[in-house]
């Protein structure tokens, strides 16, 4: 399903010009009303007239996080406090928060960009849409909500948490879509295990899953456990939440909604703009949001894009799912590593479970040591050592030939790892302790 084919389904000459000419109003709208970029223009030696094409927006300096951080909590309004009708932050946990606020007509965009994501799911009208991301200033729950609520779906505002309490609602509501993060998504599926819960015998269809990077070999995973189709979402409190990018049901990238929001892929160390097709730095403009727009906002996500029309009819460029992030990627002993890499190979292991922990640390030696802790399902873990120890010594085989790194095992007992009803914690680097 294609929820607004005029815009999803645009010529290239016709969405280039729709974008050129939205990106001028707003830079002149930004130049004029926030003091914030106002500066970050006059510092550059930039005015809004220098940018008359899309290519031209490499003029302009580019947005971080630190520096969002510093404009809270009014300075990136473009319009009057009277006329935002709610206000989003990130979560501050690593320090003051990122502000997002919307006007109505922002409410109404973020509803369309969420209505093409749950749309590409197969949410229809009448669907029951379990929304079981946070309700509260995170986005992914209001988000989801108003593109459910706009496609005319049932959507159930369960919010986070609560497991057994899901289930139920699952079971004796008829759930057809599931949104959550992809990792509870699988804590659900152990839940349910226990409660003696086939997924089969309910009636959910497919999930949308983001908020955490998660590879295919998770996909697998859960498509199994749970009897769903699980399509990858992207979204970012800066940008406007849910519904920025999306997987069709060809699940070969995301589907971004470049008529909302414009994408850049950077070098993430001399800044310059990459052709489509290079890895690096995703960069956003927000080209129609009026509460708080955004002018080349670095993600730290890396991903590549893609042009073309997809097997589905869309024309929108797609982003490859995320490949991991500049800022959590982790340099072992001149490596880079992310992740996502390590939980591919993990996903390959039919003795482990799906969740695993890294743990970085700076041995004596004063060397990057690196440790895995993986959940082992119970039938393996009640084996004889030696077994535990053959399977232990298998994935340090796999990390290595697929990574390039010697990195410790430490087979652990189901569900010791303790569990996240958001983004689950894969990293604990002691290195920065």
């Amino acid at each position: 399903m294609i929820w607004n084919p005029d815009r999803e389904c645009m010529g290239s000459d016709s969405l280039r010009k729709l974008q050129v000419d939205a990106l001028v109003r707003q830079l002149k709208n930004v130049y004029k009303h926030v003091p914030f970029y106002r500066k970050k223009f006059d510092d550059a030696g930039v005015k809004p007239g220098d940018v008359t094409a899309l290519e031209d927006l490499a003029k302009i300096p580019f947005t971080t996080k630190d520096e969002l951080r510093q404009t809270y909590p009014f300075g990136l309004f473009a319009v009057d406090p009277s006329e935002i009708v709610e206000i989003h932050t990130s979560s501050g946990t690593t320090g003051t928060p990122v502000v997002g606020a919307y006007t109505l007509n922002d409410i109404d965009t973020w509803g369309e960009s969420t209505a093409r994501t749950l749309a590409m799911a197969g949410t229809e009208r009448g669907d029951v849409v379990q929304n079981a991301y946070g309700y509260g200033l995170f986005t992914g729950g209001l988000g989801i909500h108003y593109g459910a609520r706009k496609i005319g779906a049932n959507v159930i505002p369960v919010s986070a948490g609560n497991t057994k309490r899901q289930l139920m609602i699952m079971r004796d509501f008829g759930t057809t879509v599931l949104t959550c993060t992809p990792s509870y998504s699988l804590f659900l599926a152990e839940v349910a295990a226990e409660e003696g819960i086939d997924f089969k015998e309910l009636r959910v269809k497919a999930g949308c899953f983001g908020a955490e990077p998660w590879s295919d070999n998770m996909r697998i995973e859960i498509e199994e456990k749970l009897s769903l189709s699980a399509h990858d979402i992207y979204g970012l409190t800066e940008i406007i939440g849910p519904g920025v990018s999306s997987e069709c049901e060809t699940k070969d990238g995301l589907h971004i909604n470049e008529d909302l929001f414009y994408p850049e892929i950077i070098d993430p160390v001399s800044g310059e703009v990459l052709p489509d097709g290079e890895k690096g730095e995703l960069v956003f403009t927000t080209l129609t949001k009026e509460g708080t727009p955004i002018l080349r906002y670095r993600t730290r996500d890396i991903t590549y894009l893609t042009r073309g029309t997809c097997t589905c009819g869309r024309t929108l460029v797609k982003m490859h799912r995320l490949l991991g992030r500049t800022d959590d990627m982790l340099i072992i002993r001149g490596v880079n590593v992310f992740p996502s890499q390590i939980e591919h190979v993990l996903m390959h292991i039919e003795e482990t479970e799906p969740h695993y922990q890294i743990v970085v640390d700076r041995g004596a030696s004063r060397l990057d040591e690196v440790e895995i802790h993986v959940e082992v399902e119970e039938t393996f873990f009640s084996d004889e050592t030696k077994n535990l120890e053959k399977i232990r010594e298998k994935i340090e085989y796999e990390i290595k030939s697929e990574l390039g790194i010697g990195a410790r095992v430490k087979l652990v007992e189901p569900k010791s790892i303790e569990r996240s009803m958001g983004k689950a914690k894969r990293v604990i680097d002691k290195r920065q302790l």
